[in-house]
Formats: structure tokens, sequence, C-alpha cells
């Protein structure tokens, strides 16, 4: 039974594994990114190569694509096609497959969204142009999240690990939400249904017992064009076509359907390539005109005290209140500061939130304005998050019976 249960959570803890080894490396492109941004000698070099065009022309709403349209439309669409493979397992076959166990990450994640959008709503409420941006401190980077935890090696509860994964995949979920509805652009109608007709294909091919992933692969290609002609943004096929990739029940250990496959194969390209790349193409931002009085413009103050106090704010008294409610209880070996740790790591915005800042403001000085904000509030809430851990990691941990 025991080696059964092993078996059955090697695959999570090989993911928590690679995303805590990704994150660090997230971290280090991140910080190239801003010397090759701030350093003059290299500077014009970082800007360049990031609107270097390659061609081709996929759609006239973009133009040429560039390198920086081929990482943030292209290489993201898999990042979300592991987002989304990750989405089905745990709700199909993993620690979301009941109500009882998605109840508090789900409240956790929701109130992690809600209560950075109010803070960030309260601090720009006077310049109507910025409310579009409300989404951006509402989500929460796993891989840079699960590095600093890491860092703090068996200081932190193995639960609280698969904890804050568990409440970040749910917070993707409302990401991925996010972005599907409000940040879509004029549908082109033909194209939507060509991408609708592609996504058909795809289930039906895996209720025939098509197992091969080079099909699958080649689905979410052509699926991600239509759905990048279509208006929507191209990066929700990944979502979309994950959901058509089959999953069986591993419950005996056996961890070989399709969708298994398929995301241990991604895993460590998007863990160490891709989320890596979209780090160092969005993380550089030019600090030389940056003043305290730049940083607390309504713009980047908002997202940073969404990130850093609307976060934990949200998340830890989420908890609090679920568990003096009777509603749901956190996990039984993690104590209450551990929890408020947790709680204020999941204001490590990051990836997600940057993308988020990109489809909502286009304008240089309002995205430079946005990376300073996510940046800041990011950089806070780990080193924060961190402190907390690093100094509660001895602190009791049972519950009082």
């Amino acid at each position: 039974m025991a080696n059964s249960r092993l078996r059955a959570a090697t695959p999570f803890r090989a993911f928590l594994t690679s995303e805590a080894a990704g994150g660090i490396v997230l971290i280090a492109a991140a910080t190239l990114a801003m010397l090759a941004a701030n350093i003059p000698a290299t500077a014009a070099a970082y800007d360049g190569f990031l609107h270097l065009a390659t061609g081709p022309v996929l759609t006239d709403k973009l133009g040429p694509m560039n390198v920086h349209l081929w990482i943030n439309d292209g290489l993201m669409a898999v990042f979300f096609l592991l987002v989304g493979l990750e989405i089905k397992r745990e709700l199909m076959d993993g620690r979301l497959s009941t109500w009882q166990r998605r109840r508090l990450p789900a409240i956790a994640a929701a109130a992690g969204m809600i209560v950075p959008a109010i803070v960030y709503l309260a601090i720009t409420h006077r310049n109507p142009g910025l409310r579009v941006g409300w989404a951006i401190p509402a989500a929460t980077d796993i891989a840079f999240a699960i590095g600093v935890l890491a860092l703090l090696g068996s200081r932190v509860p193995p639960a609280l690990k698969l904890f804050l994964t568990t409440v970040a995949i749910v917070d993707d979920m409302g990401a991925v939400a996010i972005i599907a509805l409000f940040h879509t652009a004029s549908i082109d109608v033909v194209a939507l249904i060509g991408a609708i007709a592609v996504f058909a294909a795809m289930l039906l091919a895996g209720r025939l017992g098509v197992r091969s992933l080079t099909a699958y692969l080649i689905g979410f290609l052509i699926l991600w064009y239509c759905v990048l002609l279509s208006g929507v943004h191209a990066t929700i096929a990944g979502v979309v076509a994950a959901m058509a990739v089959p999953i069986t029940n591993s419950a005996r250990g056996k961890h070989d359907s399709p969708l298994h496959m398929l995301e241990r194969a991604l895993n460590p390209w998007v863990a160490f390539a891709i989320v890596p790349l979209f780090g160092f193409a969005n993380a550089g931002v030019s600090l030389h005109a940056a003043t305290l009085a730049s940083i607390a413009a309504p713009l980047p103050l908002g997202i940073a005290a969404g990130l850093f106090a609307g976060k934990q704010l949200g998340v830890f008294g989420s908890i609090w209140a679920a568990e003096r409610l009777g509603i749901a209880k956190r996990p039984g070996d993690v104590a209450w500061p551990q929890i408020y740790g947790l709680s204020i790591l999941c204001g490590i915005g990051f990836t997600m939130s940057l993308f988020i800042g990109e489809l909502a403001f286009t304008a240089d000085e309002a995205a430079d304005a946005v990376r300073i904000g996510v940046l800041f509030g990011s950089i806070l809430s780990a080193l924060t998050g961190f402190a907390v851990l690093r100094f509660t990691g001895d602190a009791p941990s049972r519950r009082p019976e």
C-alpha cells in the first residue's frame, strides 16, 4: 500500500522538483534581462534582439513576426498547453479530483485573485484608462514561488509545497479565463469555426483510442494557427488542446496515458527553456529613469501593492476564515505562520502577471510601468515570504486537538 502511494506521488514530486529548478533558472534569466537592459553596452543589443524581424506575416494584426512575438504568442502557447495538461490531470486524476479536495484551494485562489484586483482598482481609480489592468496582480507564478521554496529545503513541509502548487493551478484556471474573456480582439468567425472543428477532431481521435503524441501535437499546431487568426489570444489554444488529450486513471501507479506522456515530455522544455526565455524577453526594463515618484505612480504602485498586500490578505484571510467557519481545513502538518509565508509567496506574479500586462497595455511607457510594478511586487513578495518561512520553519505544525 505504501509503495503504491509512493509510486502515485512520484510524478507530482517530479513536477515539483522540475518547477523548483526551473524557478531558479527563471530568476537567473530575469536577472540577466535586467542587467542587459540597464548596462549601456548591452541595452541596444538586447532591444534589437527582441525586435529582430524573422517573418512571416501570420496575421495582419501582428504584422511580421519577431523574436518577442514568437516567444509571447508562440512559445507561450506551449507553456499554456502544459498548464492545461496539469489542470486536466489534477481535475481528473489528482489533488483536485473531488470537491472536498478542491474546496480550500479554490477558496484561497479565488480570494487571492479578487482582493489584489480590488487593491489595484482602489489605487488606480482616479485614472479610468488604467482599469484594464485590474487582473495583472491576480496571478501567481508557480515556478518562481516553488523555486523560492526550494531554497528553504527541509524547513518547508512537503504539504506546504503541494498546497501552494494546488492553489497556483487553480489560480492558473482563473488567469486563463481572464485572458479568454477580457483580452480578446474582434472575432473572425470563420477562423473560430475552424478552431472548433480542429478541437472536435482531436476529441474524436481520443474517443477512437489514438495514443500518438505526434497526432495531438499536429492538432495543437493547427488549432494554434486557427485561434491566432480568430482574434482570441493564441495562447488559449494550448489550454483548449490539452482538454482533448486522453488521460487514464493512474490509481494502480501507471502513468502511461497520452496526457501523462506529453506532460512529462513538455515539462523540462517549458521549465528550463520556454519560461526562462519569456522571463528574459519581458523582465528587461530600464531603470535609468526610475525614481521614487515613477515607482509610486498609480500603475506600478497598484500592481505592486496588489501582488504584495492584496495576495497575502486574500489568500491568508480566506484560509483562516474557511477553517474558522468549518468550510475546510488547512493541511494538518502546516502551522499558521507557514500558511502566512505561503500567502506572501503567492504575491510572486511574474510570468503570468507580465503576460497579462502585455495584453492589457501596449504603449511602451505603460508596458515599462507594468514591468516595474510586477518586478517590485514579486521581488518584495519573494524576499518577505522567504524570510517568514525561514524563521518559522521550526514552528509547531500540528494544530491543537
